[in-house]
């Protein structure tokens, strides 16, 4: 899969790049210990740190991220950021906008505050036949925001930049939120609308599910060992 990035020329230098998910995991991750001890079990279990599907899933596709500083006060957003002119005719200079609360009327998820729009500062084209998913970067709980998920036609809206609506979640929040804080959580997916197919299991079937639950409750590691696929260290991109 080629994804390919473009900017504003004038914008260039000024720009973080999009990054693979992989190489942003949270600190909290790092640090979050590999086990834990349970009262319920009686003894040290494993962390979710240790759960491939968990943590592939924080790593997977790439980020989109803030440009610069935002300052939050008393439900204010400020910034300071000295870019040059966009050499493009209507193209963005600040890094939010916003939406009106009567476009989330009626959704569960609508607070009665306007929704925080992230500016996209770089267009995005993927492969005829695939779509972007975007969405907020998984398991990002301590961001003070929840993105709204889509779904672009990337190979086909390849000129504009896509904006990403968020929810802010955290109404006591005060600070900064740092350039370079994940935004967005984007993945490549194939628009083909699959197949749906059901059957029970033969016998094959049910002596392979008996088999591998047995093996998953004997021990850990098995899914990781004999299941997981490897994973490519970077995303391939071009900007």
């Amino acid at each position: 899969m080629r994804i390919v990035f473009r900017c504003d020329p004038a914008l260039a230098d000024h720009l973080p790049r999009p990054v693979p998910a992989r190489a942003i995991l949270p600190d909290w991750l790092r640090s979050m210990p590999a086990k834990a001890h349970s009262e319920i079990h009686g003894r040290e279990i494993r962390t979710v740190k240790q759960c491939p599907p968990f943590v592939d899933a924080m790593s997977h596709g790439f980020m989109i991220l803030l440009p610069c500083d935002v300052t939050v006060r008393n439900g204010a957003f400020t910034w300071n950021w000295a870019i040059p002119e966009p050499s493009t005719e209507g193209h963005p200079r600040s890094p939010l906008s916003f939406h009106v609360p009567e476009q989330l009327a009626g959704a569960p998820f609508s607070n009665g505050l306007a929704a925080v729009k992230f500016n996209s500062f770089w267009t995005i084209e993927l492969e005829e036949g695939w779509s972007l998913f975007a969405t907020h970067p998984v398991n990002r709980h301590e961001l003070p925001f929840r993105l709204v998920t889509g779904v672009v036609d990337s190979d086909r809206f390849t000129d504009a930049g896509i904006n990403f609506p968020a929810i802010w979640s955290d109404p006591d929040f005060s600070g900064v939120l740092p350039k370079g804080m994940p935004i967005a959580q984007c993945f490549p997916v194939p628009r083909a609308a699959p197949d749906l197919v059901f059957e029970p299991f033969d016998e094959a079937h049910k002596a392979a599910y008996q088999q591998t639950v047995a093996e998953v409750l004997a021990g850990p590691g098995v899914y990781r060992k004999r299941f997981r696929a490897k994973r490519r260290h970077a995303l391939p991109v071009s900007v």
